[in-house]
């Protein structure tokens, strides 16, 4: 396809896909409705149900058939990405290749059966920042991710849209029972199974049911969670090219995604309780132009954007390396909480500090999770410092250096008030003089 001159179209296919996709949803409508109309499940009424769930999957595809001559898409001449789509209401969005974030290669559950995959590309800008294309062959969405990627680094001036696959180094893979075991000894959820025995045991020791309902509830969330996250990250694998870190994962759902290096604004790692024994941390980062609020569509990154889901310290630390390769913690100097904070949190207490080098400042916080977060003070957003009314009684205030959207908060808590703010003035400054 990207052999020829555009405008390109997806596949001719992709409204059968978009109609499979959507026939689970018409069969659970269809047998829930069933049941509550009191149906009884003979031949003539599973005969009806698979009428009505045809019939309206070829609908589906009806339309998706019409979207699809209606979607188009190509380079035009000033070099841009242009997408013209819409059946009732015609949109035409034209992409300026200096600020594309992140292209995604995605493979759903049934696209995957189709051999397909989507596009999803990422703009910086307010309003809606995401562009899908639905759907590709699996090796026209790789090529057509080069391409975009290769001529937002200006690497094909002279208008060519066929760009070679770079070389890939894997560096991290995750091994399923690693994921699995890291998921069971995560704190939220070995608390609710914790709580889900406990609950057992009074219920099986006073001879009651009562408990049991409470119990499923308690020992199925996090079961279901965990099977959630397990299907998501399953085959989580971290490889280097030359536009940054791309990632791999999912069971059901496969997804390509890239973090770029010069994207990332902020790095957190996570050391939860139970994990620690095993020397496992989690990295969660903050990329530019993903996760936005104003973005509904966020979601789909699962609530955060990881570069692992779990991996020993020294693997991390190495994978933290090549997204921030001046950073060394080992060179931070830190400056913990006064005594005093001790009654504001007396739990996470003797964790709490600060530390700061010429080029970067992190927060560190928790006891039972422990979080050290990370920022190039170039790429702050702003600094700040806060004082509640609890911490004013204690004379202590908090320190605050706001990143871009995402899962990682930069936040220095109680530290003794006039420390404090001397703290976010400097760190002020010295974001503003690096901005320069």
């Amino acid at each position: 396809m990207l052999n020829e001159d555009g405008p390109w179209r997806v596949n001719p296919i992709s409204p059968l896909v978009h109609a499979a996709r959507s026939v689970p949803v018409w069969l659970g409508l269809v047998f829930v409705g069933a049941s509550a109309v009191g149906y009884v499940w003979g031949p003539l009424t599973i005969l009806l149900s698979v009428f009505i769930i045809v019939t309206l999957a070829g609908i589906v595809a009806l339309f998706q058939f019409v979207n699809w001559q209606r979607l188009t898409f190509w380079f035009d001449d000033q070099g841009d990405f242009r997408v013209d789509s819409g059946v009732l209401t015609r949109q035409q969005r034209r992409i300026q290749l200096s600020r594309v974030q992140a292209v995604d290669v995605v493979q759903p559950l049934v696209a995957r059966l189709f051999s397909m995959a989507e596009i999803t590309i990422e703009v910086a800008g307010t309003g809606e920042s995401r562009v899908r294309l639905s759907f590709l062959t699996l090796n026209e969405a790789h090529l057509l991710r080069e391409t975009i990627l290769t001529r937002a680094r200006g690497a094909a001036p002279d208008g060519s849209t066929v760009a070679r696959p770079d070389e890939v180094t894997v560096l991290s893979r995750v091994p399923w029972p690693t994921l699995a075991v890291s998921l069971l000894l995560r704190t939220s959820t070995a608390g609710l199974l914790i709580l889900t025995a406990v609950i057992l045991a009074i219920a099986i020791r006073r001879e009651g049911w009562s408990g049991l309902g409470l119990a499923l509830i308690t020992g199925g969330v996090p079961i279901l969670t965990v099977f959630a996250e397990f299907i998501r990250y399953y085959g989580f694998t971290v490889s280097e090219a030359e536009d940054g870190l791309r990632l791999r994962f999912g069971l059901l759902k496969t997804e390509h995604r890239t973090i770029p290096a010069g994207r990332v604004q902020a790095i957190e790692i996570v050391e939860p309780l139970l994990w620690r024994r095993k020397d496992w941390v989690r990295v969660r980062v903050n990329i530019a132009g993903v996760g936005k609020a104003s973005d509904s569509s966020s979601s789909s990154n699962g609530g955060e954007t990881l570069l692992t889901p779990v991996a020993t310290r020294m693997e991390a630390l190495a994978l933290v390396s090549r997204l921030m390769p001046s950073l060394n913690f080992e060179s931070m100097e830190w400056h913990s909480a006064p005594r005093r904070a001790w009654r504001r949190s007396p739990v996470q207490y003797p964790m709490l500090a600060i530390g700061w080098t010429d080029s970067f400042f992190t927060a560190r916080r928790g006891r039972i999770n422990r979080r050290t977060a990370v920022i190039p003070i170039a790429r702050a957003q702003s600094v700040r410092w806060t004082q509640g009314a609890w911490e004013r009684a204690l004379n202590l205030a908090s320190v605050h250096v706001d990143s871009t959207p995402g899962p990682v908060r930069i936040s220095g808590l109680h530290l003794d008030a006039e420390f404090a703010k001397t703290v976010a003035g400097e760190q002020a400054e010295r974001c503003a003089a690096q901005v320069r």
